[in-house]
């Protein structure tokens, strides 16, 4: 069994207030869960508007099957008009 926890530090373009960061993230948050079910979180930047750090979770199998989910949902991230990846960061349990 393997953990996968990828996080993503975004610019959020276009948010003049926290209620728009969190419609944003929400919908970010669910579409991602959905998709793939695997389990994200806003974890740093919580008073910055047009910053987030998300960090996505999956359970797998095998490392490759954990590394096709993450990236799939790098993809997702990547293509949502309202973000930009400033960083990302992988790490394996």
């Amino acid at each position: 069994m393997v953990v996968a926890v990828r996080t993503w530090d975004l610019h959020l373009n276009g948010c003049a207030s926290l209620k728009d960061k969190r419609r944003i993230i929400k919908s970010l948050k669910d579409r991602l869960h959905q998709r793939f079910n695997v389990s994200v979180a806003e974890t740093a930047s919580h008073d910055l508007w047009q910053r987030a750090e998300l960090t996505c979770c999956v359970v797998a199998g095998e490392r490759r099957q954990a590394e096709r989910v993450l990236a799939s949902a790098e993809r997702l991230v990547a293509a949502h008009q309202l973000t930009r990846i400033i960083d990302a960061a992988t790490s394996f349990v």
